[in-house]
Order: C-alpha cells, then structure tokens, then sequence
C-alpha cells in the first residue's frame, strides 16, 4: 500500500489595497508557493494587474498562485467610481474616511469566499480586523500582516500601553519609550496621530491581533533578535519572522519588474547609468509611493544634492506643472532623476549605490538592509519614525536629517521647507564620505545583507521559521465544511 499523498495546504492573502502593503504581499504568496503552498490572493478588480506578472511568472516556474476578485463598493461607501487604492484618493483628505468605510464593505464578500473555498489559512492585513472574527467563526487559522518590523511593534505597544507621552507639553521635548531592550528616545512631534487620539479603527486592530493565530513578520531574527525575542516573550504575541521577502526575487527581471506600474525609465538605461559610476558612489533618493513634497522642500532637496557634489538616482513624485518652480537653473542632467516608478530593488542592488535618502518605510528600509546599503533617514509619517531609531541607533547603518514631524497623510506642506538644504548636505557628507564613521556604517550595512540572505536559505532563521509555520498549519485541524 502506498502512502497517501500529503494534502497541498492552501493560504488566502488578503492585502491592504496600498502599494506598500501590496508589494510584500506579492513578495510573501510567490515565497509560499515556492514550498509548496497553493496560493490564492484576494483583492479587486482594478488592484488585480498589479499581481499580474507574480502569477505569470510563477505559473511558468510551476508555482500554485491564483487570484480571487471581490467587487470593491465605490458607490455603496461615496467614492468616485476607479477609487480602489490609496493612491486613487491621497490627493483628498474627505474621501480618506469614505475609503476605511468602504473596507469594512467587504466582510461579506470574504466571508462568502472563505465559506465556498475552506481554505486551510487566512493572511489578511492589518486593516482588516474584522477578517479575524470571520476567520474564527468558520474554523480557519488567521495571521495578521502588519507590514513592519518587530522593532517598530514592540515600540508601538509600548507607547499605546505606558503612554509615556502624555503629560509632554512640548512636541519637541523629548521621552524615552519605556520597557524596551534599548534606551530609544522620541519628541511628542514623531508620534502617529492615532496613539495621541486613539480611534476606534486602531483599537480594533489591537484587539483582532490577540484573537488571530498569529502575526506574519516581514524581517529575519539576526537583524532585531531583541526586539524578536521581546515581542513574543514580554509582549506575548505569537510571531513568525519570513524575511525579507524581497529576496524571492533573485533574477533583474524579478527585481524590475517587482513594482508592476507603468515605467517610468526603461531598466536598460538605468543599469547603463549606474554601470558608468564608480562602486559606492552614487546616492539613491527616493520616498516612497504616498509621500508628497512641496516646491519649497524639492528645491532644498536639490540644492542639498548639488552642494554635496555627489553623483544620485532622485526618484520625483512631484506634479509635473509644478517642476519649473523648483527644479534650479542647470540641475537638470547632474544626476539621473526618474519621475514617477523606478525599479528600486534593482537600483539598490547595484555596486555603484553607496547610500540611499529614504522616508523609512518598512518596505524601502528592509530593501537597503537586504542590499547593504546604509540609509540617510528622513521619516515622514505611519510607523517611520521608529525604524529610523532602529536604522540610526540599534543597526547603526544610518544617519538621521533631522526631521522631527509626523506629517498627516505623508503630505509635507506649507511654504517653509521642514528640512533645510544645509542638514542634507551634512547628512550625505556623513554617509557617502571618507571618514571612519561612514565606512563603520558600510561594513555593518553589508554584514546585515550576508546575514539577511543566509536567514532566507535552506537553513536559514527565517526559512526554518516559514516551514515550521507551513508545517504547523498542516496539522491544524481542516475546517469544516
């Protein structure tokens, strides 16, 4: 008698309709589906092509990835028809709560999805809390994506728990963010607007974390194994860390082709760029997909980068009417400026890129560490500030541009440039220059990238963490049908 065949376990992804959110989702279904894994990722019609080219590719390789669509409820919630992602409604702060509202439209359709399929597992985002409570009530296991490192959660517990800010006066003053492994100082002004005003959307998130099987890390245990060991310890959350994902994409074409927009500079004549430089020469600067500058700020920014006299990659968000007013005479051509999406995996990956200006998202921080590149940080909003004290002050691979406030919706506003041209001129010095505290940086940037890369190998913490979380959802129970 032969053995029986062992059952194929199947996990539901459930992303935020966000490019950041997206992305490491994208990165997440493609590394599950290489063990073995039937992946199935849930999302609507208009977000769909984003997945497009991780399906295809992954069906060549004989991966099992395939899409579900849910109809999302413009109408139902007041948006404008087309707004399935925030990117659609960033430029109106009055169709931000219409979006959160229109979410929770959509507990019904994934509750009819889980309800037909029985999958063996749920992974949905942080943003879906109520996904949780579905999950439960029909027997399925559910992790939560939270989309940032263990760092950043246990410092966030530990603000919402202890509340160390709340009788600051001062936005600038300073606290130290208690019950932590390190000594890690905030200003009130670096705080999420949501621990200074809790809303109801965030306690719920709280809340569906202690009642969901457990949470998803994007991040590998050499790089936080403090923070690792706090959060599922002291804080008591069960937790798996499989990072970094990006590394499921090994070949140029996968790391190109990561992003899934429009191009907005062909990758041939990006690497023919950087292939003219010198190694470590080059700085990067780029913000992510959500974060908007004024012409003020851009105009700083350029200034900086030409006072510094060092060769940079800017990736510019800025709307095109409004480039003459800040681009300076003769700027054109010193560096390469990308407007809208650029490959940013491929561009950090590369020999030539010493240095990367960065916003401190999760996504783009992981990004430089798995490329040993060492970050100039400049948070902006969401959780941003915490990673950059873990870039500055744990890792130790960065330097901070001073910029000291939380800024709503990632928009940096107003006629007065938040950072000056002359703290960005220092900052690159401090980065990309000859001294002993910019090669320090570089040594332990390109330690993590080795310790990154093995952690995701045959052997590897994370790769041991994804198969004993495989292997343990095998043995739950099935659900019922």
């Amino acid at each position: 008698m032969g053995s029986a065949e062992p059952h194929q376990l199947h996990i539901f992804f459930f992303p935020f309709m966000a490019q950041g959110h997206l992305l490491p989702a994208k990165d997440m279904a493609r590394l599950f589906a290489s063990h073995g894994v039937k992946v199935t990722i849930i999302t609507t019609p208009l977000n769909a092509p984003l997945f497009s080219n991780t399906i295809d590719h992954g069906n060549q390789l004989g991966l099992d990835i395939s899409i579900q669509l849910i109809p999302f409820p413009s109408e139902e919630a007041g948006l404008p028809p087309g707004c399935e992602n925030v990117s659609s409604i960033q430029n109106s702060s009055e169709l931000v709560p219409k979006f959160f509202k229109s979410l929770d439209l959509l507990q019904k359709p994934l509750e009819d999805l889980l309800q037909e399929h029985r999958p063996d597992c749920l992974v949905a985002d942080m943003f879906f809390p109520w996904a949780t409570d579905i999950a439960a009530k029909l027997g399925i296991p559910s992790l939560i994506f939270h989309g940032t490192g263990f760092f950043s959660l246990c410092a966030l517990d530990s603000l919402r728990r202890y509340k160390p800010f709340e009788n600051i006066e001062s936005e600038t003053q300073t606290f130290i963010v208690p019950n932590l492994p390190d000594q890690i100082e905030l200003m009130r002004s670096q705080l999420p607007v949501s621990l200074k005003t809790p809303s109801e959307l965030w306690q719920r998130i709280i809340e569906s974390e202690g009642k969901s099987y457990g949470v998803l890390v994007n991040s590998f245990y050499e790089l936080e194994p403090a923070y690792a060991d706090h959060y599922r310890k002291v804080i008591g959350r069960k937790a798996w860390h499989i990072g970094p994902v990006s590394l499921s994409n090994r070949g140029i074409a996968d790391k190109a082709q990561r992003v899934n927009r429009a191009k907005s500079i062909e990758d041939d004549e990006c690497l023919s760029w950087l292939n003219s430089k010198k190694p470590n020469s080059v700085l990067f600067v780029s913000f992510g997909s959500v974060v908007r500058f004024t012409a003020s700020q851009l105009i700083e920014i350029a200034m900086g980068l030409e006072a510094s006299g060092c060769s940079f990659i800017w990736v510019v968000r800025a709307k095109d009417e409004g480039e003459q007013r800040w681009m300076p005479e003769g700027f054109e051509g010193k560096g390469l400026i990308i407007r809208g999406w650029a490959p940013q995996v491929l561009i950090l990956d590369h020999p030539a890129v010493g240095g990367f200006v960065t916003h401190c998202g999760w996504n783009s921080t992981l990004e430089s560490v798995s490329a040993g590149v060492p970050m100039i940080t400049w948070p902006i909003f969401a959780e941003q500030f915490n990673n950059e004290k873990l870039v500055t002050q744990v890792l130790r691979i960065g330097v901070s541009v001073g910029a000291h406030e939380w800024r709503v919706g990632g928009f940096v506003g107003g006629e007065r440039a938040a950072v000056k041209r002359e703290d960005i001129e220092k900052a690159i010095e401090q980065l990309m220059g000859d001294g002993e505290e910019a090669e320090q940086m570089r040594t332990r940037a390109m330690e993590l990238k080795e310790m990154g890369r093995r952690a995701v190998e045959a052997g590897g913490s994370s790769y041991i963490d994804l198969t004993a979380l495989i292997e343990e959802l095998r043995l739950h129970p099935k659900p019922a049908v």
